[in-house]
């Protein structure tokens, strides 16, 4: 794998065009090659008036811009993106973008994170997989800071295609349907979340943003972000500062829509939709030396 140096993040709006502009013309398939590159870019400083606006959007508490205000623990997915982008919109990278759907994603937080720290950033494609409904690619992201790994998230994407029966997994098992946690609140969320998440995060995939280009793509109505979910879970649920995390999205969140927040204070989340419909699920635990 080669390292590449970045001098600075990659602007969002060229990358989604490319990656807009080659999507017919990408052959997914796990038996695919994909882009051995490692992006790196360092000196990292967030924006505090954007990490502000994710606060806002996601029900996290916005702290004070100083030393002791520490980004919430989605966040660094929100950094690593752009550099996501600039891989997966590649000539190489055999998904295509428009209309893949984020599947699951994993967190290890060694560490706080101050907002005003000074970061490394890292971000690369460890490999394809068969799912029942197509291809995922996995999508590793690491945040270090004075040269410790503080915080890493692996991430998977599914490119929906015609595939043979039995490969992946299930969108929820029979116990996680039968068993719901005990609801801790109840959310309604408006037609507009997808298009203020995305303007927050920079992830405006069309999926996210109108029924008319959710339709294109198999969705009768827009659908909120995953990433949107597990953090607003986060946000209710909260995690320790040394943190290791578990979301799978079983099943999209139509907009506009009410959804439930159960958990039952062992760690486990989960979003619930109409009829106790699973949508995310969810495990926070304290990390171990």
């Amino acid at each position: 794998m080669t390292a590449v140096t970045l001098s600075s993040t990659p602007a969002l709006a060229p990358l989604l065009a490319r990656g807009a502009l080659r999507s017919p013309f990408k052959r997914p398939s796990p038996e695919a090659d994909f882009p051995r590159d490692r992006l790196v870019l360092p000196g990292l400083r967030v924006d505090l008036a954007r990490l502000a606006a994710y606060e806002r959007v996601c029900g996290f508490a916005p702290g004070p811009a100083d030393d002791a205000d520490a980004m919430p623990v989605t966040y660094p997915h929100v950094l690593g993106f752009p550099l996501a982008m600039r891989l997966m919109s590649g000539r190489d990278f055999p998904l295509p973008l428009l209309g893949l759907v984020h599947t699951s994603i994993g967190i290890v937080r060694r560490a706080g994170l101050p907002a005003t720290g000074e970061y490394e950033l890292a971000v690369r494609v460890a490999g394809l997989a068969p799912h029942r409904r197509g291809t995922e690619a996995t999508v590793v992201t690491e945040l270090r800071a004075g040269g410790d790994a503080v915080w890493e998230s692996r991430s998977t994407y599914l490119a929906r295609h015609r595939t043979g029966a039995g490969a992946g997994e299930a969108p929820g098992s029979d116990e996680e349907r039968r068993h719901p946690l005990p609801v801790a609140a109840e959310w309604r969320l408006p037609d507009d979340l997808g298009r203020r998440y995305g303007a927050a995060s920079g992830d405006r995939n069309p999926i996210h943003l109108h029924p008319l280009t959710a339709r294109l793509f198999g969705f009768p109505r827009a659908i909120a972000h995953g990433m949107w979910t597990v953090a607003r879970c986060l946000a209710a649920h909260g995690a320790p500062e040394a943190a290791r995390i578990e979301a799978r999205f079983r099943a999209p969140v139509p907009l506009p829509g009410t959804v439930t927040y159960g958990t039952d204070g062992t760690g486990r989340f989960e979003l619930r939709g109409a009829g106790d419909r699973p949508h995310l699920t969810g495990e926070v635990r304290a990390l171990t030396p």
